[in-house]
């Protein structure tokens, strides 16, 4: 199992907070491999509001007393004081993402995002963007720099603009192509870190470079290569996080033989240099 969570102020209680339109109380995100299962029960709920995003796998939801199997690329909303029961099984190989907010102006934001208060469960299609975002906020809460709590909710909101941008997208893949840039993702995630040539995927998959970029982009929000060095970058981030490695050995690990090329990438995508985000830690 692995797990990565945040909270504000490094507190583990609920709270409700009136003084600001939009507040994030905490982040998180678990992957289940191994453990058999993970169950969540909140008879009274809490006094904020959560969002759930189920990034692979699928888990089961009590709601209205039903058993209600959630997959991938689906999110779940609960209210304040909602009863909370959920399940993630092992075998399902679960990730999920949640965000615990407050504010006095909740309910307001989420209607102008098209967000219903009613409707626990909603189609969210999949992203890595959302994952970057989860991500973005429990770094964020993790370091405290200044200003995190403002920067915070602009995240948050930006997350659920992806959420309408979905809802109003209209076009939808069809299955087969769903199936085939799953794949695609899952082939990209697990060799992220090897010379990836597009053209080669493309053609060992039977399919011109140009369907599927377009259809990659159309699926993700992202073409190929912008998901590859998303994956490079946040690997290199958590990598200077946790490690001793310099900044050529980091840069090897995720993909690049060129140091001042990888530094340079990773300055474009994250606003800093390496040096500087290693240093500041």
């Amino acid at each position: 199992m692995y797990m990565n969570s945040a909270y504000l102020h490094n507190s583990l209680v609920d709270f409700k907070d009136k003084s600001s339109p939009l507040v994030v109380g905490s982040c998180g995100t678990y992957r289940l491999y191994t453990r058999p299962k993970l169950p969540t029960y909140r008879p009274r709920g809490r006094l904020d509001y959560q969002l759930l995003y189920i990034a692979a796998g699928k888990a089961h939801f009590f709601i209205d007393g039903q058993d209600t199997l959630v997959t991938a690329g689906h999110m779940v909303l609960y209210q304040p004081k909602e009863t909370q029961r959920y399940i993630y099984y092992g075998v399902d190989q679960t990730e999920v993402f949640w965000v615990h907010f407050t504010g006095n102006d909740v309910k307001r934001i989420l209607r102008s995002y098209g967000i219903s208060l009613t409707d626990h469960v909603f189609y969210s299609g999949k992203s890595p963007e959302y994952q970057k975002l989860f991500q973005e906020m429990i770094q964020e809460m993790q370091l405290c720099r200044p200003h995190y709590e403002e920067l915070l909710a602009m995240q948050l909101r930006q997350l659920f603009i992806l959420i309408n941008r979905q809802f109003k997208g209209g076009y939808k893949l069809a299955e087969y192509v769903q199936n085939e840039m799953e794949a695609a993702i899952h082939y990209f995630t697990e060799h992220y870190n090897t010379p990836i040539v597009i053209d080669e995927y493309a053609a060992s998959m039977h399919r011109s470079t140009t369907w599927l970029i377009r259809s990659f982009k159309q699926y993700t929000g992202m073409t190929p290569m912008q998901f590859i060095i998303s994956i490079r970058i946040t690997n290199a981030q958590r990598l200077l996080r946790i490690t001793d490695y310099n900044i050529t050995e980091v840069a090897a690990i995720v993909g690049y033989d060129n140091p001042l090329y990888f530094s340079r990438l990773f300055r474009k995508q994250t606003g800093i240099a390496p040096s500087e985000y290693k240093k500041n830690l």
